[in-house]
């Protein structure tokens, strides 16, 4: 959506706000021993207390109030009591919900614990990437040149780009134009950043791989190899000058 007067931006602000401060407790919270079931069910109580409803649950009727992936399994991991957690797994909590008919959306990837198998390079580089290319959107600008950017840092540092998962606009709706945004330079996207945009721009930074399938649950994706991938995302409103990041209490700073 287009931020077009105050209300749509303090009703933004408002559930950005608690996406954020969701996704930090539930990161906090996570230990070895609990189940990506019980992490999920202390997100929601949290999402419930302050008057929000989780969007995959809402708007797609995901088996699970958040996206709960862990090491292999790249996006829309489904929470369950058979998933626990180990010192050194690779985590990663994509929180979205919605109040007022307001959507946000944030995720972060993080090494539970002791780095046992060395990944927060991984972390770290996808964390820096998505800041990094942040940073660079503004009115005017082509979106495929924040793919571009995403696509040649994360090689500089000797990894690759997801090109089947993307950042999108977000609003009113949890997807919205523009659809996607890439990492990676797609020459056929044409669209640019426009002032008062409201979009969610995430990385997804992989060892090797550069896609992921979809798995027989119908949610679940996953590399076709061992490869790992950390995602980061931030909502955030661009401006004809620096953006506005409205989910910068989720703790990826």
């Amino acid at each position: 959506m287009t931020i077009r007067q105050n209300k749509d931006f303090e009703g933004m602000s408002e559930i950005a706000h608690i996406v954020a401060d969701v996704l930090l407790k539930m990161k906090e919270f996570a230990r070895p021993g609990m189940s990506t079931k019980e992490l999920d069910e202390y997100g929601n109580q949290i999402l419930i207390s302050q008057g929000a409803v989780s969007a995959p649950k809402s708007e797609y009727n995901f088996p699970g109030y958040n996206c709960i992936s862990v090491n292999h399994v790249a996006a829309h991991g489904i929470p369950s009591t058979k998933v626990i957690l180990k010192e050194g797994d690779l985590v990663n909590i994509d929180v979205s919900a919605t109040k007022n008919n307001y959507f946000g959306d944030n995720g972060s990837s993080f090494v539970l614990g002791k780095d046992i198998n060395q990944l927060s390079y991984l972390v770290e580089t996808s964390k820096e990437i998505l800041l990094n290319a942040i940073a660079l959107v503004k009115d005017g600008m082509r979106i495929r040149d924040i793919g571009k950017y995403v696509e040649h840092s994360a090689r500089d540092k000797g990894l690759f780009t997801i090109k089947n998962l993307c950042g999108h606009g977000i609003g009113r709706k949890l997807h919205e134009r523009p659809h996607e945004i890439p990492n990676y330079y797609d020459i056929h996207n044409n669209e640019v950043f426009k002032a008062g945009q409201a979009v969610a721009i995430e990385t997804f930074i992989s060892t090797k791989a550069r896609f992921v399938y979809e798995q027989l649950d119908g949610w679940t994706m996953m590399p076709p190899d061992n490869s790992f991938v950390a995602q980061h995302e931030h909502t955030l409103i661009v401006t004809d000058k620096d953006p506005i990041i409205l989910t910068h209490g989720n703790g990826i700073s």
